[in-house]
């Protein structure tokens, strides 16, 4: 293959990729949908906002804690094989969770999910980088991300179509045929690409990233659950979480084959760019774990309507991504970056006007422009991150760029999720007070779990359902405006550190003899 003119069949290779990374994106996409249904005692598994935030982050978790191994696997052993085996693992693990018997069955499961994923998508963004040459590589990124778009928006009214027709679980099985045909696609049209040098594993790192991670996000939701962060039970996970993490960049910086290089964090795009990123995630993936709620439990649309009232973001980024390259070389990375994060901070703010009269038709309208506006700052953040690494390390470069999109938003999930609840507890405390107490704990802990208890206390159940109601939509404010905060900082960073559109093209010249 000619470096300079790239793979003959590289569009192809292209589309399977994207239709390969579809079981993915579908997934937590369709996830977000069921949540109010895995929640329900009757229909699901009476699963806990808890229990929900770790269905979440037990997959996004191990999943970033892989990324980089497996990137460093699928150099040294072959991506082409690396992608194979993920899907097939990817999909086992969609079948064990489709048949979970409780949420605890559940989150085990959705670990194992982590797993394939984490397989999967380095692999892709690696090949892209190797079948395409490099004055292409920025369009055809666009392109990916135009087909993770694609699985956004189709993922939640697929999801609202499964559940309405069928059991939980089918939003997890509708993962098995796609697997199927991209194992097939991928052994016959996919070639097989390695790193000449490939890096060392680093297993130390691997096992103190996980505990890391998972030991802070424990320490968060825990402190949510109990409405207080200097509990023991929450504060010394938290402690632990962060002494872990601080001695895995100690032990990073130390040796010489680290799977999360942060010296990168020295090139100034590299780093503005993994910010930029991080906190988008941050913002997005909590604010859509309140959303699901909002729109099925306080507006009273069912998941097959949530999940069409979530296409016009979806829609947005389909439309928008693939154009974000030339936005991005028109305006350059800072110009381009800022005004689109701009824009998400005050969508994510205008969700503190939202309450239960709010026209269906300006949450639309939100939904598409907040979609749009990250349509133009993800595939540019993934294109400087990618080449700020030569093409040898682009499994290592894709992992990177992975690893901090979705510890960003297990991290969303987990604070923003915390917020929601501990605000809740306390909008909803005042109005449980004649409760019997053998139901009052139950009843306070999350909306859902407050409208499960009224069939139980009869009249004056149905006289808690406007107070719940009150309740949850001055948390999701609360938690709106917390998520538009951290936006907003987004916005500093950008504006502050991230090179302009002369700079920006310096420094990718610059970089690209750097070795990871």
């Amino acid at each position: 293959m000619d470096v300079q003119t790239g793979h003959p069949k590289r569009w192809t290779i292209l589309g399977v990729l994207v239709f390969s990374l579809l079981a993915v994106v579908l997934d937590n996409t369709i996830l977000n949908v069921a949540l109010k249904t895995i929640a329900d005692p009757i229909q699901g598994l009476g699963a806990s906002v808890s229990q929900l935030e770790w269905a979440i982050n037990s997959y996004t978790l191990v999943f970033a804690g892989l990324l980089f191994t497996f990137g460093v696997i699928g150099d040294r052993t072959g991506r082409k094989r690396m992608l194979f085996i993920g899907m097939a693992l990817f999909g086992l693990a969609s079948l064990a969770s489709a048949y979970s018997q409780d949420p605890t069955q559940l989150i085990l499961a959705r670990a194992l999910m982590g797993i394939g994923g984490a397989a999967i998508m380095p692999a892709t963004l690696a090949i892209i980088s190797n079948v395409f040459p490099p004055q292409e590589r920025g369009k055809a990124i666009g392109v990916w991300a135009g087909g993770v778009g694609l699985a956004v928006a189709i993922g939640p009214i697929t999801g609202g179509l499964l559940i309405e027709h069928f059991w939980w679980g089918s939003v997890f099985l509708i993962n098995v045929p796609i697997v199927l045909i991209s194992m097939v696609l991928i052994a016959t049209i996919v070639p097989e690409s390695r790193d000449p040098k490939p890096s060392k594993l680093d297993p130390v790192g691997v096992v103190l990233s996980v505990i890391g991670l998972v030991a802070l996000s424990f320490g968060i939701i825990r402190g949510g659950q109990l409405a207080s962060f200097t509990d023991v039970q929450a504060l010394g996970p938290l402690a632990l979480g962060l002494v872990v993490l601080g001695f895995f960049v100690w032990w990073e910086r130390r040796i010489d084959h680290p799977i999360f290089d942060v010296r990168n964090f020295s090139n100034v795009r590299f780093s503005s760019a993994i910010a930029m990123m991080g906190i988008v995630f941050f913002a997005m993936m909590g604010g859509m774990f309140f959303l699901v709620f909002y729109l099925q439990i306080v507006l009273g649309f069912t998941p097959l309507q949530a999940g069409a009232l979530m296409i016009p973001f979806a829609a947005a980024q389909l439309i928008f991504a693939p154009l974000s390259q030339r936005v991005n070389q028109a305006l350059g990375a800072k110009l381009a970056s800022t005004i689109s994060l701009i824009v998400v901070t005050l969508a994510l703010a205008s969700y503190t006007l939202m309450d239960q009269n709010t026209n269906i038709i300006v949450i639309e309208v939100i939904f598409f422009v907040q979609g749009a506006a990250m349509a133009n700052i993800m595939p540019p953040a993934t294109t400087a991150i990618m080449d700020s690494l030569p093409r040898e390390k682009a499994g290592v470069g894709s992992a990177m760029s992975n690893t901090v999109r979705q510890v960003a938003g297990a991290m969303g999930v987990a604070v923003l999720g915390s917020i929601l609840s501990t605000n809740y507890r306390s909008e909803i405390e005042p109005a449980l007070a004649a409760v019997p107490d053998n139901l009052k704990h139950t009843a306070g802990e999350s909306i859902t779990d407050t409208l499960s208890v009224l069939p139980q206390l009869g009249a004056q159940g149905r006289a808690l359902i406007q107070p719940a109601f009150d309740a949850f939509i001055t948390s999701m404010h609360v938690t709106a405006l917390v998520s538009a905060g951290i936006a907003l900082v987004g916005v500093a960073v950008v504006a502050k550190w991230m090179p302009g559109k002369v700079r920006a093209v310096a420094k990718v010249e610059d970089k690209e003899p750097a070795v990871v």
